[in-house]
């Protein structure tokens, strides 16, 4: 982590670390509009001047925007610093050391053939049963997931003679000026779980797009899903914000991290 990083991050916490101030923060951001002192004070259940001392320390660092009419203050969220927090949360943890994942020993890649499609569905249907794996409540059809992912971007990572995970990328738009960029899916079966295979698919996912010219790589992950998070970190992925609330799920609106990966 860069130096001035490292001084922001550490301004930013530290500012956080009173749970007040979470708590301020949160009614801040939730709000349709701005949010006066006195209304801040009446939801914290503190005192005016106990509230605009802690206004002022999240205006300090840039969390908050502060604004004077007449003898009212208006109190607004600021965007750019509050979408800033996943990548610093992940800069803190020691996720964001840009490197490469490596191939584990006894994990081989090929590419996918036609013969292949039932274990992929399969898989797939494996992740969707998580409940955090993809939006998805049913495996799409055989002919839905030809359509959309590259040809020459489609792999099977095998383990003990058996399939055992797949990558594919999808192109994110028809206009060739986003032709490099594509959103991209690891799958591991079940049964294959914590043996590098997960390590060994993105390793060859992310080096088959940079030898064939794809400059982005996006992925949308579910927030509870850590272990997809840290690895695609540790591929040199970082955490471009949050998507709050982007899409129901079983009926229960979920939060989404985007990830993108650019190609040195």
């Amino acid at each position: 982590m860069l130096t001035d990083e490292a001084t922001t991050y550490a301004s930013w916490f530290s500012t956080l670390s009173d749970p007040t101030r979470v708590r301020l923060l949160h009614h801040v951001a939730s709000a349709p509009g701005a949010v006066t002192i006195g209304e801040l004070t009446t939801l914290l259940g503190v005192s005016q001047s106990t509230c605009s001392h802690h206004v002022r320390k999240l205006a300090e660092v840039g969390f908050v925007h502060v604004q004077r009419e007449g003898t009212t203050t208006l109190v607004t969220i600021n965007p750019a610093c509050c979408t800033g927090l996943p990548n610093a949360a992940d800069a803190v943890m020691g996720a964001l050391t840009t490197g490469t994942v490596r191939p584990m020993p006894g994990v081989t890649m090929r590419a996918m053939t036609s013969s292949d499609w039932a274990d992929v569905r399969r898989i797939y249907g494996e992740g969707i049963a998580t409940g955090n794996a993809t939006f998805e409540t049913e495996v799409p059809s055989r002919r839905t997931l030809e359509s959309k992912w590259l040809p020459d971007h489609r792999w099977i990572a095998m383990l003990d003679g058996t399939i055992a995970g797949w990558a594919a990328a999808t192109p994110v738009s028809a206009r060739e000026c986003y032709a490099g960029v594509v959103e991209t899916s690891i799958y591991v079966a079940e049964s294959c779980q914590g043996r590098g295979v997960g390590k060994t698919l993105l390793h060859h996912q992310v080096s088959s797009a940079d030898a064939d010219g794809l400059w982005t790589l996006q992925t949308s992950i579910f927030p509870e899903n850590r272990a997809s998070l840290a690895l695609h970190h540790k591929a040199g992925f970082r955490t471009v914000g949050v998507r709050e609330r982007i899409a129901q799920h079983h009926g229960v609106w979920r939060d989404t991290v985007m990830l993108e990966r650019r190609r040195p």
